[in-house]
């Protein structure tokens, strides 16, 4: 698997994300659907999307008993998406059960990564609300780890904690990182935030883009810049 640029479709609709899905009539780019997509249309958004060519990462987090998420996953090997999800914090056991779900009888799936812990929460969090009393920096590796001694394939992670993902599992153990804005772009929401260039440089894998591309005034322009500034 080489580098590439995915696009969040973070849209609450099939006709938004379509309309922003046509202005791409060259190179169909990679993209996420998430939460907010898959909840409002159903798998049916995900074979039409599938169906145009493009290659689909489904942004789900599961995060349930193994036997569960065992059933839920090979369902969703069904829809031929190339990458999907689940949360670390689920155990060994249910990530390993994931892949056992995950896989079909001819023995392919889909890359399968795990959320180690949430951009959105910090150490205080951890120690507040979760009673996680270790240092976050060390969770996520310990997390990263599991997933890889489940048999997963990479982890989703901030691109700042790319290249120490890598040191703790290996340079073919795979580090999708969200946070990625242009230097002369505004950073939203997002708190550890880098380049597309910068987190080439750091060893993330995948860079996943969201309003600096699905807002920009050319979107086709902006996904091409960051293809070039990551993927070169």
């Amino acid at each position: 698997m080489g580098k590439d640029v995915i696009i969040a479709c973070d849209f609450d609709s099939a006709e938004k994300t379509f309309a922003f899905l046509d202005k791409f009539t060259g190179k169909k780019p990679f993209v996420k659907i998430g939460m907010e997509l898959y909840y409002a249309e159903g798998p049916s958004i995900v074979r039409e999307i599938k169906r145009r060519g493009h290659k689909i990462f489904l942004d789900l987090k599961l995060h349930d008993i193994p036997n569960t998420v065992k059933k839920a996953m090979a369902v969703l090997s069904r829809l031929d998406v190339d990458m999907c999800n689940l949360h670390a914090a689920g155990t060994t056991k249910m990530m390993t059960a994931a892949i056992e779900g995950l896989t079909r009888e001819d023995g392919t799936r889909p890359l399968l990564i795990a959320v180690t812990q949430l951009t959105s929460t910090d150490e205080e969090t951890m120690r507040t609300d979760l009673l996680i009393e270790k240092p976050i920096d060390e969770v996520v590796m310990h997390y990263a780890h599991n997933a890889k001694i489940a048999g997963l394939d990479g982890v989703v992670c901030s691109p700042l904690e790319a290249g120490k993902v890598h040191g703790v599992c290996g340079e073919t153990f795979l580090t999708v990182t969200p946070g990625v804005r242009f230097a002369d772009g505004d950073v939203g929401d997002q708190k550890r935030v880098t380049t597309p260039a910068k987190a080439r440089e750091i060893g993330s894998d995948y860079i996943v883009v969201g309003r600096p591309i699905t807002a920009a005034e050319d979107p086709v322009a902006a996904y091409e810049r960051c293809v070039a500034e990551f993927v070169g």
